[in-house]
């Protein structure tokens, strides 16, 4: 898991600041933030998703493809 930025499949991008530990489970966890300004949660909201769920693929279009893919630019 690489601290930086991340396209989300639903056209929005997120950047990952940390890789934390759920403190009952131990599971980990990880800390980003929105790059965009959300009506619900503001502006850069900050969010947590288990790594798990972060890096599994999900189904588009009958096209398998990454939750979040790592952006590689600027």
């Amino acid at each position: 898991m690489r601290l930086w930025k991340y396209h989300h499949f639903k056209w929005k991008d997120y950047e990952v600041i940390w890789i934390a530990r759920n403190s009952e489970t131990l599971e980990e966890m990880v800390v980003y933030r929105a790059l965009y300004k959300s009506d619900e949660f503001g502006e850069n909201a900050l969010r947590v998703r288990s790594k798990k769920m972060f890096e599994e693929n999900t189904v588009v279009d009958w096209k398998e493809v990454a939750r979040f893919k790592y952006v590689w630019d600027e």
